[in-house]
């Protein structure tokens, strides 16, 4: 069936999905069936949701010829309309907010609010992305070549590469494709296995059906190999991983290899300290969202609760009180703060840690126990420095708390780890918080407030064992998702002496 008559017989999203359009397919630019394919299971209940194709090595080979072929014409496209397509796909995704929400929830277990509010800032995301192609792309310099005009401009990288998570499928693929496309590059998007549907599929039909021309967007679901192919594919000019930081450390290694720019955001184990003169509301309130929201399973997770001996005991009770006031269960059929952890591996962990941090002689206050996969919310008193729960990314409902007795100790357990992706710090004295962000090492520090920010217009991204930096959102993608050319122009040709 060709893709014009897919416009003409599944007109929207919904009805598309509803006719299992994608089934056993991949999206190279058109609908495809696939020899292999990945099943879709519901963390909360178990159930196989759907199947979708597994794009091998050589249909990512072919894929990446097909997007060299489609986007110097995608380049030329006048600015106006390429951005009247990201305009239309933000239009489609608000009317088929529900589908993306409802596919978001099962396929992924996060509650409702957390699926709504990741829709919404997609749709700001392409909205941003729709007003980039009208920006200015060059700067003029001055010559000592009497007659020379020196421009240096943007031009595209050509094929960009996303690899992205499944714990935010949606806005962890949109920020980079929006910007990419917006500036006239061709993208291929691996996602994650555990959301290959709505990280995946679902937006290949959405930017099918906002006009982007064949070529210009492929969705290659699959395994590990289909992203290895992808990293080391000839046509592929960058590479935007988000992910664990062993799987980027290859990648880094394998784009090093290759002279290939590669962006990584990358895992975090990060600290939120609690002065002694916090609002401890305010500070519990913070590190609860911090540690808890979407099972902890965020890289920006607050890891490490960092509390001044003075406050940590009346700190430690309002976090478990509102520890024990959530609700945990299917958030698909039940009104709950959290849902299930991603699979059975991922909760056996958190739990190990659990019960390591336990046996080594921390205090459990509240949680350490689940049911299926749906973990209660965790808080640990007494743990040290060298427990793997202080020291290691949990990913999990857990809130580990270390005491300290003055600043200079709570920054240098801060800097201990390798990670260095998000911080907060909880002061009566905000001067003094600003001044101690600047001695952290770490890509984002919030005074008052928790680690699980982002506002899509902000450079986002860590240090050290947690990516490259501030390469994702506002000005940052201009300089991530285009090269720079320097072109001299002269009225006459120069005439040199030999």
């Amino acid at each position: 069936m060709t893709t014009a008559n897919l416009h003409n017989q599944y007109p929207s999203i919904a009805e598309f999905i509803a006719e299992h359009r994608w089934k056993a397919c991949f999206y190279p630019g058109a609908w495809e069936s696939a020899e292999r394919e990945i099943p879709v299971f519901e963390p909360a209940t178990g159930e196989r949701l759907a199947s979708v194709g597994i794009a091998s090595a050589a249909e990512v080979a072919r894929a990446g010829l097909r997007a060299r072929q489609a986007q110097p014409a995608w380049a030329a496209t006048p600015f106006d309309q390429r951005a009247a397509i990201l305009r239309e796909a933000a239009r489609l995704l608000q009317q088929e907010a529900e589908s993306f929400i409802e596919w978001n929830i099962r396929e992924c277990g996060g509650a409702r609010f957390k699926a709504e509010w990741e829709l919404n800032i997609c749709v700001e995301q392409l909205q941003m992305a729709a007003a980039m192609p009208m920006q200015a792309n060059g700067e003029l310099f001055p010559s000592s070549m009497p007659g020379r005009t020196n421009i240096w401009r943007r031009v595209p990288m050509g094929v960009v590469a996303v690899i992205s998570p499944w714990n935010f499928p949606l806005l962890l693929s949109l920020r980079s494709i929006a910007p990419a496309l917006a500036l006239g590059n061709a993208v291929l998007l691996k996602p994650s296995e555990f959301s290959s549907v709505t990280g995946g599929l679902l937006l290949a039909r959405l930017f099918e059906l906002a006009g982007v021309p064949q070529g210009v967007f492929q969705v290659l679901p699959g395994l590990a190999e289909t992203g290895s192919a992808l990293v080391s594919d000839p046509c592929v000019k960058m590479v935007a991983f988000t992910g664990s930081t062993a799987v980027g450390r290859r990648i880094a290694e394998t784009c090093g290899g290759l002279l290939k720019r590669c962006s990584l955001e990358l895992g975090g184990n990060n600290a939120l300290i609690v002065c002694p003169d916090a609002d401890l509301d305010a500070a519990s309130s913070s590190g609860a969202w911090g540690s808890f929201l979407h099972q902890g399973q965020i890289c920006m997770q607050a890891g490490r609760h960092i509390v001044h001996r003075s406050v940590v005991a009346a700190y430690t009770e309002k976090l478990k009180d509102r520890a024990e006031r959530l609700a945990c269960g299917n958030p698909f059929t039940e009104a709950v703060q959290l849902g299930p952890l991603i699979n059975a591996q991922q909760r056996d962990r958190v739990h190990g840690l659990v019960q390591d941090a336990v046996h080594q002689g921390a205090t459990l206050v509240t949680g350490g126990e689940y049911k299926e996969l749906c973990y209660r919310p965790t808080v640990l008193i007494g743990v040290t420095p060298d427990m793997p729960v202080f020291k290691d990314e949990i990913f999990g409902p857990v809130a580990p708390i270390v005491v300290y007795d003055d600043i200079e100790e709570a920054l240098a357990l801060v800097n201990a780890s390798p990670y260095g992706l998000a911080v907060a710090i909880h002061t009566g004295n905000a001067t003094r918080g600003y001044e101690w962000a600047g001695r952290i090492h770490s890509g984002m520090v919030h005074v008052n407030d928790q680690t699980v920010n982002n506002e899509f217009q902000v450079p986002f991204g860590g240090m050290g064992a947690s990516g490259y930096g501030g390469r994702y959102g506002g000005p940052a993608n201009f300089d991530e998702f285009t090269e720079r050319q320097w072109v001299s122009l002269t009225s006459d040709p120069i005439q040199y002496p030999f």
